[in-house]
């Protein structure tokens, strides 16, 4: 009796001493990302971000004492792919979804969530994203409807302009913004000059660039994603196009950066998330994210580092892993960088499910991003 007694306290002696998962199943967490296609650059960054703070999360003991498991499926950047990728998400008993980064995705992904009451993070900018409804969607950045009326008083304020052309994308994220950007335009009274719509993976710029040219307009507004971006910077320097090129979030991004070389150089864009943003914590993350990866992040990845350890700070404020709950909870909710550090900026989100927090505006100066000026969240102006 007495070796087996020993036994028993040796066996309870090795349960206290080793980090434990036991209190319940792991939180499942699915990705929904792009690895593949147009949106390689924005979902890898983004899928990365939830990794890290994944594992950084299990490290320091999950959440409630539970094991944080995450899986991501490749989307191919295709809406119907990541569709049916959501189905099997909510079949595997997803408690949180990250995921698609893309708006045109998202847009038609998120009604398997919502059916499921799951919630659903985002990284896509469309308005119209959280204009329909869907009490379980959340942003992990700014709506186009927030960011955009900052953009116009900044091309207003700074550059004096009276006159913009603007290149955009000719899919749900660009013509979302595009919209958004021009009725943001009316009351500083600006005029659009030269709208000038281009293609999803458009290889060829020097058409567009020629109509931006010849609109003589004050300066000019360029919203694609990240691989076009780059083509249009390169066909802009290569024309000799010498007013001011501002973008919002992308145009200043560290992958357009690397892709464009000396023709990102003096372009200007308004970002809710940077890695190179003047602040301690922040800097700190993109550093470990370096060291991981091998690569420097860019605001995708911020996204999806932040938006996981705000699932944390959720869940654990709630006391409970439950995806109603938690919906409910988000909805109002304002989160302290002082109460839950890894959330990196303090963040509050409204009834619709968008954030409003700190922004930047960024400038590209000899290959690197550079923070010019820190704006106040929208709330505050």
């Amino acid at each position: 009796m007495r070796l087996i007694a020993r036994i028993c306290l040796a066996s309870l002696g090795l349960a206290f001493a080793q980090p434990s998962f036991a209190q319940g199943e792991p939180i499942k967490i699915f990705g929904l990302v792009e690895l593949s296609g147009t949106g390689t650059t924005s979902g890898t960054n983004f899928n990365d971000g939830v990794k890290l703070a994944v594992k950084e999360i299990n490290g320091a003991g999950g959440i409630l004492g539970r094991k944080v498991e995450y899986s991501a499926s490749d989307t191919q950047s295709q809406a119907q792919v990541a569709k049916t990728l959501a189905v099997k998400a909510v079949d595997e008993g997803a408690y949180v979804v990250m995921g698609p980064v893309f708006s045109g995705s998202i847009i038609v992904s998120m009604a398997e969530t919502r059916r499921a009451e799951i919630p659903n993070f985002t990284g896509g900018e469309a308005a119209s994203i959280t204009q329909q409804g869907n009490p379980y969607i959340f942003r992990t950045a700014f709506t186009q409807t927030t960011s955009m009326p900052k953009v116009a008083r900044y091309i207003k304020d700074k550059l004096n302009a009276k006159s913009v052309a603007i290149i955009y994308t000719n899919n749900d994220f660009g013509k979302g913004g595009r919209d958004v950007f021009v009725r943001a335009l009316e009351p500083q009274g600006i005029k659009v000059v030269a709208d000038i719509s281009t293609d999803p993976g458009q290889l060829d710029f020097s058409g567009a660039v020629l109509k931006a040219k010849q609109a003589t307009a004050d300066a000019l507004f360029v919203y694609t994603n990240e691989e076009e971006a780059a083509r249009a910077l390169r066909e802009l320097r290569k024309q000799g196009y010498d007013k001011p090129i501002v973008g919002e979030t992308v145009l200043t991004s560290q992958k357009v950066i690397e892709l464009a070389g000396d023709a990102a150089n003096g372009v200007v864009g308004h970002v809710g998330l940077t890695a190179d943003a003047p602040d301690p914590g922040i800097r700190t993350f993109a550093a470990k994210f370096q060291k991981e990866y091998n690569y420097k992040p860019d605001h995708n990845g911020v996204k999806g580092y932040t938006a996981m350890y705000i699932v944390k700070a959720v869940t654990e404020k709630i006391g409970k892993v439950d995806r109603k709950a938690f919906a409910e909870a988000m909805h109002g909710i304002k989160l302290s960088v002082k109460d839950y550090p890894g959330i990196l900026m303090d963040v509050s989100f409204d009834k619709n499910g968008d954030l409003d927090r700190e922004s930047f505006m960024t400038k590209v100066v000899n290959g690197k991003q550079e923070v010019i000026a820190t704006l106040p969240p929208a709330s505050a102006q």
